[in-house]
């Protein structure tokens, strides 16, 4: 499946991946009995049948997943330092500047990390650059660097105040002349029903970048900060937009920009029981609900998940299919040599992984016959089928079928080829943690499955157009 929903990874054989613990513990065993009560309440609220085949397991997976997500409120920072400092000869203290050694700046790049975003709940991806300087000739052992990262990363967070804690849980625990952070975070755009159907360009990914600094590092303007940033440019990592506390960018989370308020403000109000099982799940995670920061988070999520309930839309795909569709005529004779391939490539789509409740989204690719003198299917129903599979509880291989058998009957002989490409953010929250990976799914109907020709014509336009999205 499309999520690896039944696999035998390590959250679902319950291990718990890099912090030292194998198992649930028993007395995590009521916490995840009330998340799991939490979430079907949640899916019967989007009008879901929680005992079909693809939800049976969904609130016991959801649970394990959280659980997993947020393990770094039950570990302590001074249980991973301790016993990874190492004796380095280096700096001495009546030398000027940084001689080697023990002394020089050390920077491990590239750190990927994920957390769960504290104002909507929904999973953001983290490039973590973290730097100190040894002092007391000492050194500690890289690893240690990304454990500690990961231990706040895995909690409810948002961009600076992780880059914050990080920071001065490594200058206190390491007691170097100073530590330097600088995260680069990835949030997933967040479209309701309503905005993605009137503006189909929106962008999948909003990104920020922070940093943070302690010792020798609290002068933003310190000569060891260009040292730090010329180290990271032999990576290519450009250091361009930083997010600074004060700054007149106030939120990062889409859920609290302006644009999100105002498109919501249509919306109807959020169901009371959903809320109130959203903020059980909180507590049950080991955060107070009633934190400042917190507060509007359930309803947040509860407004992002309405967006997939289960409900009979209506598309209304007749009034858009007059003038020109190569409509279906049982009778007439179909000559493929007069008929070209018209493709409709990168439609972008949203939806929420059933098995998991986490959003995955990508675009898609359709490939269809078309005969001359005939006008292909206007792009805007071709996205509005799209996005009506998309705002769902969905499996993705499911979601590339139910677009390819809605096209086919529009065309003649249903001829149609769809490619889903798509990320899913339960492949780095489940402590499987593949980064940059990606799905791609595909459906064929008629012609396209016996003409290999016409399938590779296909398959290389699609190739081209993501070679020049990726630019």
């Amino acid at each position: 499946m499309g999520c690896l929903d039944e696999g035998n990874g390590e959250i679902e054989n319950g291990v718990s991946i890099g912090c030292g613990e194998v198992g649930f513990e028993e007395e995590a065993k009521p916490d995840i009995a009330a998340i799991e009560e939490a979430v079907k309440v949640l899916l019967l609220g989007l009008g879901e049948d929680i005992n079909r085949e693809g939800l049976r397991k969904t609130p016991l997976r959801v649970a394990k997943a959280l659980r997993e997500g947020t393990r770094g409120y039950r570990q302590k920072v001074k249980d991973i330092v301790e016993g990874a400092l190492f004796p380095e000869a280096g700096l001495e203290n009546n030398r000027i500047g940084h001689a080697g050694g023990a002394g020089g700046l050390v920077i491990v790049r590239d750190l990927d990390l994920y957390s769960y975003c504290e104002s909507c709940l929904l999973p953001f991806q983290i490039k973590c650059h973290v730097g100190y300087v040894p002092s007391g000739q000492r050194v500690v052992g890289l690893s240690k660097l990304s454990r500690v990262a990961d231990v706040f990363a895995k909690r409810l967070q948002e961009p600076q105040r992780l880059a914050d804690e990080v920071c001065s849980a490594l200058y206190q625990g390491i007691k170097p002349a100073g530590v330097a952070l600088v995260l680069q975070c990835t949030h997933i755009h967040f479209p309701d029903i309503e905005s993605v159907f009137l503006e189909s360009s929106q962008q999948a990914w909003l990104k920020t970048l922070v940093l943070s600094g302690s010792g020798i590092f609290d002068d933003r303007n310190a000569d060891v900060w260009s040292d730090f940033f010329c180290l990271l440019k032999f990576k290519g990592i450009e250091i361009e937009k930083v997010h600074l506390r004060g700054s007149s960018d106030q939120w990062w989370c889409p859920s609290l920009s302006a644009l999100s308020a105002k498109v919501s403000s249509k919306t109807v109000p959020v169901n009371p029981a959903m809320v109130t099982s959203v903020s059980s799940i909180l507590k049950s995670l080991g955060e107070d609900s009633s934190r400042k920061e917190l507060t509007g988070t359930p309803g947040r999520f509860v407004k992002w998940l309405l967006n997939f309930q289960s409900i009979d839309m209506d598309v209304k795909l007749n009034g858009s299919l007059s003038g020109g569709i190569d409509s279906f005529d049982p009778d007439r004779e179909v000559n493929f040599k007069d008929r070209q391939i018209h493709c409709e490539l990168n439609l972008p789509f949203w939806s929420q992984c059933e098995h998991h409740i986490l959003p995955f989204h990508g675009v898609v690719h359709i490939g269809y016959f078309i005969s001359e003198g005939f006008d292909p299917i206007a792009k805007s129903l071709v996205q509005s089928i799209v996005h009506f599979y998309g705002f769902k509880l969905q499996v993705q291989e499911r979601l590339t079928r139910q677009i390819a058998e809605t096209i086919a009957p529009l065309l003649l002989g249903g001829h149609v080829i769809v490619v889903v490409e798509a990320s899913h953010t339960c492949m780095i929250s489940r402590g499987i943690e593949k980064f940059g990976s990606s799905t791609a799914t595909v459906a064929v109907l008629g012609h396209f499955s016996t003409d290999l020709a016409a399938k590779a014509m296909f398959f290389q336009s699609v190739a081209s157009a993501t070679t020049s999205r990726g630019q």
